[in-house]
């Protein structure tokens, strides 16, 4: 098999990328009000309520056995009232974005949305020990940082099935097949959606970057979502067999300063509502 056999041109990719599902409305709205204070939960409540299957999976996690309070919540008003405003906002962006998407064929799609699930969660959870006041944006990185690799899945199916057969015969991991492969990796495609979407300069680059976090002084929101991926696939929780932990840069994971009971907290943390979200957003 030759090195870069399927290579993406750029005009390819910026096709694909024209090519994209828009985004609900509301998605996009919850991703713009990420750090925004007084967000209206009865407007979002309304909003919610008028898309049948997003308000479907928000009552199935507020009933669900993790968050269920003993009665049966019936309207999204009551389960924002269960969940809060910002789960509810990060289990909407989950649904929404996972709608968007058509399943591609030879693609793990459960698995890979139980990893970006688990990732949310880690980078949320990560955030919270640290005492960082943007979790729910660290929840939505977590979300959408592999989301290059199924738009690759999506709209350049055969070469990427490709990429897989490379990643197993080579045993390496999936951005060095996608280069060898395409000549590109699902970061940089990820980041190119992000802009396309016209989310945040912060979302993006921590997007594109999230394999290879910048070297800085202090933790940046790209560094939460690197350590996030890494403790996502070291918890194995998207049930893929051939799950393999990616290199964590180590300054990163210095700048973090966690001892062996602050780990713990986050594990279990993420653990904790893993199942739950996955049963509400996943089948």
């Amino acid at each position: 098999m030759s090195t870069a056999s399927q290579a993406i041109t750029r005009d390819e990719l910026l096709a694909a990328l024209r090519d994209l599902p828009p985004l609900p409305s509301l998605v996009l709205e919850l991703v713009e009000s990420l750090g925004q204070e007084g967000l209206s939960a009865e407007r979002f409540a309304t909003k919610i309520s008028q898309d049948q299957a997003l308000a479907a999976k928000t009552l199935r996690l507020a009933n669900s056995s993790f968050y269920g309070r003993g009665r049966r919540v019936g309207s999204v008003a009551e389960a924002i009232g269960v969940l809060g405003l910002r789960t509810v906002r990060g289990v909407v962006t989950a649904a929404g974005l996972a709608g968007s998407f058509r399943r591609p064929a030879d693609f793990d799609h459960n698995a890979f949305w139980r990893h970006s699930l688990a990732s949310a969660l880690s980078a949320q959870a990560l955030a919270n020990e640290l005492g960082r006041d943007d979790a729910d944006l660290a929840f939505t990185v977590g979300l959408l940082h592999d989301i290059g690799r199924l738009a690759l899945a999506s709209a350049f199916a055969p070469a990427y099935a490709e990429v897989e057969r490379w990643r197993r015969e080579q045993d390496c991991p999936a951005d060095d097949a996608e280069r060898a492969v395409l000549g590109i990796d699902h970061a940089e495609v990820g980041g190119l959606i992000a802009g396309h979407w016209n989310f945040s300069p912060a979302i993006v680059d921590a997007i594109r970057e999230h394999h290879a976090p910048p070297a800085t002084a202090g933790l940046t929101l790209t560094g939460v979502a690197h350590v996030a991926d890494a403790i996502a696939h070291a918890l194995g929780l998207a049930g893929d067999g051939d799950e393999a932990v990616p290199d964590l840069a180590l300054p990163t994971w210095a700048a973090c300063g966690l001892d062996d009971a602050a780990c713990q907290r986050v594990f279990a943390h993420t653990e904790a509502q893993f199942e739950a979200i996955c049963e509400a957003l996943l089948h």
